[in-house]
């Protein structure tokens, strides 16, 4: 094995100089060296550069910056020392704002290119101004590594299954960014520190969740340890067995975690492995933008797709007559209906449908409605879209986590349904990295 690795090594061209043309959407330049794309680690649009190659494929190679010849002028030095290796974040030596053209031009270059769409108007980027502290929800790894002698916490390296050895994340919320360090040399203090594969956090307006999924029971030494770094630092410790039904709170308590859309005068309730916008000051945002470019009316019945506990249909259910909610998890159609319930919405019904299965029962379709909202995972709608023309919508809202299907998904609305693309943007749900979270409002012609 040895012996391959340095002959591949061996195999790989010569260092070379190059100018970036573009910026990809996992945040890498991209050049092209005899006629050949190149995708560049560390590379910024407009500079000059010397880089190394590092993988070559078929049809592209791949490199990481040595030397930045002539810099652009978006380029900031990295807050983080740990950056180039942890895999959290790829844009920190990006300006905020150029960080947000680039999202905003590879969302358009993926409607032009995958969809086949242009919109007639161009959003302006959506903004919380909170680049920093702003991730209140992440999965972290967790791995003994005998070789160092210690656990390590954190994301994983860039390009890799190994976790980054980080002693603090200046992106993830303060109350937990800087208990990396404190949390790996407690977790390497347990019985069972090479059975804990992960650490889920969940962060509301006033605490903060640490969910330690353990493959083995804890001892009572380790429960004591485990309350004692709880009361320290002012979190609060879940232990998960087994499936997402077995997370318990350690001192068996727990709290309720919640946030709230002062905008709409509503609070929602959710669990701490729950689906919630990581950023909580954007989202408030993104839900009143959404709702302006839909802009429901007490006469509108509004179909709400991928609901999820409720982020969009309560504020809906404020502004118009009638809300169904539809979403595939019913643990959080469970928690969407007592969000409806404690916050005295009366007209709004939630279902629990698989979107991506064949939906020709579901009595939600055999109803009229006069808007829809999409709010999709990464996958996108495709599957449900073919079921659009029988809701004789007239405007429909689409929130994207993805370009390329927020494209493919724009481009079948506009070609086969008959809608106009009148407007889409990013928003700047998730600052210093490559992920682009978007927005389109789509008209019946």
């Amino acid at each position: 094995m040895r012996d391959t690795r340095a002959k591949r090594r061996r195999s790989l061209p010569e260092p070379r100089e190059a100018v970036i043309e573009s910026l990809s959407q996992d945040g890498r330049g991209i050049t092209h060296v005899d006629a050949k794309e190149v995708f560049v680690q560390g590379a910024l649009p407009g500079e000059q550069v010397r880089f190394a190659y590092t993988r070559v494929k078929r049809r592209y190679d791949e490199g990481r910056v040595e030397a930045v010849l002539a810099r652009s002028p978006d380029r900031v030095e990295p807050r983080c020392p740990h950056f180039g290796v942890c895999g959290g974040c790829s844009l920190q030596h990006m300006a905020p704002a150029a960080q947000l053209a680039a999202k905003q031009q590879a969302m358009l270059n993926a409607l032009r290119r995958i969809g086949g769409v242009t919109p007639e108007r161009v959003l302006a980027p959506l903004s919380a101004g909170s680049d920093w502290g702003y991730r209140r929800k992440a999965r972290l790894g967790v791995k003994l590594v005998e070789k160092k002698g210690k656990v390590l916490v954190g994301f994983r390296e860039r390009a890799s299954s190994f976790i980054s050895d980080l002693t603090r994340c200046d992106v993830l919320h303060p109350a937990v960014g800087g208990l990396l360090g404190p949390l790996a040399e407690l977790i390497g203090d347990l019985s069972v520190r090479d059975r804990i594969p992960q650490v889920e956090v969940a962060v509301d307006e006033k605490h903060a969740v640490l969910c330690l999924r353990n493959l083995a029971p804890l001892s009572q030494a380790d429960t004591a340890r485990l309350g004692a770094f709880a009361q320290a630092h002012s979190v609060h410790v879940y232990l998960q067995e087994g499936g997402p039904e077995t997370l318990r709170p350690l001192d068996g308590r727990g709290v309720r975690l919640s946030y709230g859309l002062p905008a709409f005068d509503l609070r929602l309730q959710f669990l701490p492995l729950d689906f919630t916008q990581v950023n909580l000051e954007l989202n408030r945002l993104m839900v009143e933008h959404a709702l302006a470019l839909l802009a429901p009316g007490p006469e509108d019945r509004v179909l709400d797709l991928f609901c999820g506990l409720g982020n969009f249909t309560l504020p809906l259910a404020r502004r118009a007559g009638e809300v169904v909610g539809v979403e595939g998890d019913p643990g959080l159609v469970e928690r969407a209906r007592e969000n409806a319930r404690v916050n005295g919405l009366g007209n709004c019904t939630f279902f629990a449908a698989n979107l991506y299965e064949p939906l020709e029962q579901a009595p939600w379709l055999q109803q009229r409605f006069h808007k829809l909202l999409f709010d999709p995972p990464r996958s996108g709608a495709a599957e449900v879209l073919r079921y659009v023309p029988a809701l004789s919508s007239r405007r429909l809202v689409y929130i994207s986590c993805y370009p390329g299907t927020l494209a493919r998904d724009a481009g079948m609305l506009v070609r086969d349904l008959g809608y106009r693309l009148i407007g889409a943007g990013v928003m700047d749900m998730f600052a210093h990295t490559g992920h682009v979270e978007s927005i389109a409002v789509l008209e019946k012609t």
